[in-house]
C-alpha cells in the first residue's frame, strides 16, 4: 500500500482528471446545456447565479490544486537537477538548494551567469569552465597575488 494520503491521493486523481480532454468536454457540456436551458428558465437571476457560483467554487478549489500540483512538481525538479549538479564534477554543488535563496540573490546570481555567458562566448574552446567554484579560485588567486604584492611595497617602503 502506498503511503499517500487520501487528499494526496485525491489530488493526485483530480490534477490527471481536470488536466484531461475528458475533463474539458464535460465543462463544455456544462456551459452549453447552462445556455441552452437559458430560455426555459427565463434567464432569470436564479439562472445566471447557478453558473456564477458554480465556476466560482469550481475556480476557488482549482486554485488550492493547481498550486498543491505546482509545488510537488517543483520540488521533484529540484531534486532531479540538484541531482544532476552532484553528479556533474564540473558543477558547482554550491548551487543546489538555491530555491531558498531571496529574489535578489537570485537576481545577482543571474547577473553572474549572464557574465559567465559572455565569457564562454569568447572562448574558443567550448569545453572551458566558467564554474563558481573556478570563478571563486580565480578570484581567491588575485586576492593572494595582490596582498602578496601590496605586502612587497609595503617592505620597500619600510626599507
Amino acid at each position: 500500500m502506498s503511503d499517500k494520503s487520501i487528499f494526496e491521493r485525491f489530488s493526485d486523481w483530480a490534477t490527471k482528471f481536470t488536466g484531461s480532454s475528458y475533463a474539458f468536454i464535460g465543462a463544455t457540456l456544462i456551459v452549453i446545456i447552462w445556455a441552452v436551458s437559458g430560455p426555459v428558465f427565463n434567464y432569470s437571476e436564479t439562472w445566471q447565479l447557478v453558473i456564477n457560483t458554480g465556476t466560482t467554487i469550481i475556480t476557488f478549489l482549482m486554485v488550492f490544486l493547481i498550486q498543491k500540483a505546482q509545488n510537488k512538481d517543483s520540488k521533484a525538479i529540484q531534486i532531479k537537477l540538484n541531482e544532476l549538479l552532484a553528479a556533474n564534477e564540473k558543477a558547482s554543488n554550491r548551487i543546489v538548494d538555491i530555491e531558498d535563496l531571496t529574489e535578489k540573490e537570485l537576481d545577482q546570481l543571474h547577473c553572474y551567469y549572464e557574465k559567465l555567458a559572455d565569457f564562454a562566448e569568447k572562448d574558443e574552446d567550448i569545453h572551458t569552465s566558467h564554474s563558481i567554484d573556478a570563478a571563486q579560485r580565480n578570484q581567491d588567486y588575485k586576492h593572494e597575488f595582490f596582498k602578496r604584492k601590496h605586502e612587497e611595497w609595503l617592505l620597500k617602503q619600510k626599507k
